[in-house]
This record gives structure tokens, C-alpha cells and sequence, in this order.
């Protein structure tokens, strides 16, 4: 008797946790309510756009081209954009994860990891996207 109350209640809160995640998904469209519309330029693997070792993000993670990865300017990080945050960004398919910090000169900046595509950086300039985490 006492098992069936117990796998009772589980079963009661992971079908309260279920319901609890498909509201705010659907409610907020976002992967957990936050949005915000930033400037976003993109950067690539190369010493001359980074300080240190260019494969390596601020907090030691290895970039390889192909990740789906961007740098936040330090105010984001204190908005909750922290290391390894999922980030959907407006326009852009997939999700991609914060693995890099820029320059605290920045604020309110998003930047776009492209490998070593410089060119491909450069198409895509710098523009306002909304990002959602």
C-alpha cells in the first residue's frame, strides 16, 4: 500500500512538471521566457579578432567550426545568459549555446561564432535580432 501511494506521487508530480513545462512553453514562445532584441555582429577563429589562443572561448571551452556558439557582452551574463545557456536567435535555425564573453566595452551585444568563415562573417555584418533563452 505504501509503494502504490509513493509511485502515486511520482507519477503526480512528473505529470504536474509536464504540464507546468508545456504552459510556459507554449504561453512564451521561448525556451524559458526571456527575450530581448540585441545588436549582433559574428566572429571567427582567427588571432587577429581574439585575445589568447582564437580556438578557445573565455571560459576554456574548445570552438571548432560548425558549433553553434556565441560570445554575450558582460550585461547579458548578468541578465542570465550565463556559460552554456541555450539561445534561440530570430532568423537563424537551431540553438546555439553561450560559450564565450566579449569585451566588457559592449553591452547589449551578441556575437556569432563562424569558424574560420571570415567572409561569411562579413555578409553578415552586424544587424538587431531578438534572442530568446
Amino acid at each position: 500500500m505504501r509503494k502504490s501511494i509513493i509511485s502515486l506521487k511520482r507519477s503526480f508530480l512528473l505529470m504536474l512538471f509536464v504540464a507546468l513545462g508545456s504552459c510556459s512553453i507554449a504561453h512564451s514562445g521561448s525556451l524559458s521566457g526571456h527575450s530581448l532584441t540585441v545588436t549582433a555582429t559574428a566572429y571567427n577563429s582567427v588571432k587577429a579578432q581574439t585575445q589568447g589562443n582564437p580556438s578557445i572561448g573565455a571560459w576554456g571551452d574548445r570552438l571548432k567550426p560548425g558549433m553553434k556558439v556565441i560570445a554575450v557582452s558582460r550585461d547579458l551574463l548578468r541578465m542570465g545568459l550565463k556559460h552554456n545557456t541555450r539561445v534561440k536567435i530570430d532568423g537563424l535555425p537551431g540553438t546555439f549555446l553561450v560559450k564565450d564573453k566579449m569585451n566588457k566595452r559592449w553591452s547589449r551585444k551578441i556575437d556569432i561564432y563562424m569558424g574560420r568563415d571570415i567572409k561569411a562573417a562579413r555578409q553578415w555584418g552586424k544587424r538587431k535580432v531578438t534572442i530568446t533563452w
